[in-house]
C-alpha cells in the first residue's frame, strides 16, 4: 500500500531546546498510525508538522511529503480553537459543503452525513448553537464532521477522545474507525491507549522527541490492565455552604430565542470539600462550572459564595469575587496569551487579583510551577511551545496564585498520561487536605471522581439525577 504522507528524520528546535528529534514515520491511505508517548515528549509537534505548522522561531530539519496544500485535516485537542465563535455550527459545516457545490438540498445531505460519522447526538440542536454554547465533546465532534467536510486524504487527530464520556468517546472511536475505512489515511496523537488498541495499525512511541518503539499496540504497548487511584478518602469537610446555587435554570440562545439548558438545579458544597460533576457531554456540566464562575449570566436563580450572591457577569464581579472563584478550563490553550512567557503570565494572576509585588508574584509563580512538574526552561516559554499537559498544570497554577475559596476544574485531567494525571490527582488531594478550598471536579472519569469527591453529582439533560 503506497504511502500517503512521510516524515523522514524530523527534528524541530526552538530557543535552544529540542521538541523532536530524528522522528520517521509513513501513514498509508486506509490506516490508522497512534503516536503515543508522555506529555511533552514531540506528538503534537509531529503531527502538526503533516500541516506544515511549527511554534513560532523554530528551526527544522528533515522531509515531510504530503498529497499537497489542503490535504491534511486537523481535528485538535482543543477544538474551541478552530471554531468561529461568531458563527452558529450549522452555518460553518453548511458552507465547508458548498464549496463542493450543489443544491442546498445536496449540500444539507453532506451536512448530515458528516454529522453521522462524527457520531453527533440531537444534531438539529447543536447546529443551532454557538461554539461556546457546545460542550467540549460537542465541538470535538464538529470539528471532526468539519474535516470530513473538507475531504482530506490524511486526517491528524490530536486526543480526539479527550473529555468524552464513554458513550460519546466509543462513538468517536467508531466514527474514526469509519473514516479509515473510506480510505483516508489517519494519524492519532492521544494518551488514550485503549482507544489506541481499538484503532491503531501500527503505534509509534515518542519519549524525549525520540521514537523508542514502532510496531503494533500488542507489542508496543502495555498490557491492558485496571488502574485505579489509591489515596485515602479526606475527612468530610465542617461548616455550612462555601458555595451554592439555587433553583438555577440556565439558558443558551438560539435562532428562536432561548432554549434552557439547566432546570431548577439546587446544589452546595463546604469548605474544604469536593464535589465531582458528571454526565454525557452536552448534561450541563460545563454550564454548571460557568454559572459559578460568572462566565454564563443568562440564568434565572441564585448563586452564592459564602452565603452572599455573587454577581451574574465576571464583569460585574470585584477583584475579591474574581480571586474566590477560579476556573481551570479544559482548553488550557485558549486562555494563554501566545506571545507572553507562561511565567509571566501565571505570575500576572496574583498581581492582578490580590496586589502582590512582581517580583514576589514571579517567586511563587515558579514555586507553584515547578511544584506541578514544570521544568524552569520550560516556563520561560511561549504556551505555543509547550504540550496540552504542560499548559494543563500551568493554567492549575495560575488559578492558584490567586489563592482561590473554590476552584472549578473542567476535564482537567483528560488527555494527559497516566503520571501526569496521577501528579495532578494528588497535588488536588493535598491543597483540599491542608486548606479550606472548595473543589468543583467536572469531569467524566469516574476513577479520578471516585478517588478524590466527597459527593458526587450526576446531571442528564440539564436536571441533577443523583447527588451522593
Amino acid at each position: 500500500m503506497n504511502p500517503v504522507a512521510e516524515v523522514e528524520g524530523l527534528r524541530v528546535e526552538v530557543a535552544g531546546s529540542t521538541l523532536v528529534d530524528g522522528v520517521s514515520l509513513t501513514v498509508r491511505a486506509g490506516r490508522i498510525t497512534a503516536l503515543v508517548g508522555p506529555s511533552g515528549s514531540g506528538k503534537t509537534t509531529t503531527g502538526r508538522a503533516l500541516l506544515g505548522e511549527f511554534p513560532p522561531g523554530a528551526r527544522v530539519d528533515g522531509r515531510i511529503r504530503t498529497p499537497g496544500p489542503g490535504a491534511v485535516g486537523y481535528v485538535p485537542q482543543h477544538p474551541a480553537a478552530v471554531l468561529n465563535p461568531a458563527r452558529r455550527a450549522g452555518a460553518l459545516l453548511r458552507d465547508i459543503a458548498a464549496r463542493r457545490g450543489g443544491t442546498r438540498r445536496e449540500i444539507r445531505a453532506r451536512v448530515e452525513h458528516a454529522l453521522r460519522l462524527a457520531q453527533l447526538p440531537d444534531p438539529a440542536t447543536v447546529l443551532r448553537r454557538y461554539p461556546h454554547q457546545l460542550s467540549g465533546g460537542q465541538q470535538q465532534r464538529v470539528v471532526i464532521a468539519q474535516a470530513l467536510l473538507l475531504g482530506a486524504e490524511v486526517i491528524v487527530a490530536d486526543e480526539p477522545t479527550t473529555g468524552q464520556d464513554p458513550v460519546t468517546k466509543q462513538g468517536v472511536v467508531e466514527a474514526l474507525a469509519d473514516v479509515a475505512r473510506q480510505g483516508i489515511a489517519l494519524v492519532l496523537l492521544s494518551h488514550d491507549l485503549d482507544a489506541v488498541r481499538q484503532l491503531a495499525d501500527e503505534v509509534v512511541v515518542l519519549r524525549g522527541g525520540r521514537v523508542v518503539d514502532r510496531g503494533p499496540a500488542e507489542t508496543t504497548l502495555p498490557t491492558p490492565a485496571k488502574r485505579a487511584v489509591h489515596r485515602s478518602r479526606p475527612s468530610a469537610p465542617v461548616g455550612g455552604a462555601r458555595w451554592e446555587v439555587r433553583d438555577l435554570t440556565a439558558r443558551h440562545r438560539t435562532a428562536g430565542g432561548t432554549a434552557p439548558v439547566l432546570h431548577g438545579m439546587t446544589l452546595s458544597a463546604a469548605p474544604g470539600e469536593c464535589l465531582a460533576v458528571v454526565g454525557r457531554s452536552g448534561s450541563g456540566k460545563t454550564t454548571l462550572g460557568r454559572c459559578l464562575a460568572g462566565l454564563h449570566s443568562a440564568y434565572d436563580g441564585t448563586v452564592l459564595l459564602d452565603g452572599a450572591p455573587l454577581p451574574r457577569s465576571l464583569r460585574a464581579r470585584t477583584h475579591a469575587e474574581l480571586a474566590a472563584v477560579q476556573y481551570v478550563f479544559q482548553d488550557s490553550k485558549a486562555v494563554f496569551d501566545e506571545h507572553r512567557p507562561v511565567l509571566d503570565q501565571v505570575a500576572r494572576t496574583a498581581v492582578r487579583l490580590r496586589g502582590t509585588d512582581r517580583d514576589t508574584a514571579r517567586r511563587i509563580a515558579v514555586r507553584t510551577l515547578e511544584g506541578l512538574g514544570l521544568a524552569p526552561d520550560l516556563i520561560l516559554r511561549r504556551p505555543g511551545t509547550l504540550s496540552g499537559g504542560e499548559l494543563q498544570r500551568a493554567a492549575l497554577a495560575r488559578a492558584l496564585l490567586a489563592e482561590p475559596r473554590v476552584l472549578i476544574c473542567d476535564e482537567m485531567t483528560s488527555g494527559l498520561d497516566l503520571s501526569t494525571r496521577e501528579a495532578i490527582l494528588t497535588v488536588l488531594t493535598e491543597l483540599r487536605d491542608r486548606t479550606s478550598l472548595s473543589l468543583v471536579f467536572i469531569t467524566h472519569d469516574r476513577t479520578a471522581a471516585d478517588a478524590l469527591a466527597d459527593r458526587t453529582a450526576a446531571l442528564d439533560a440539564g436536571r441533577l439525577v443523583t447527588c451522593g
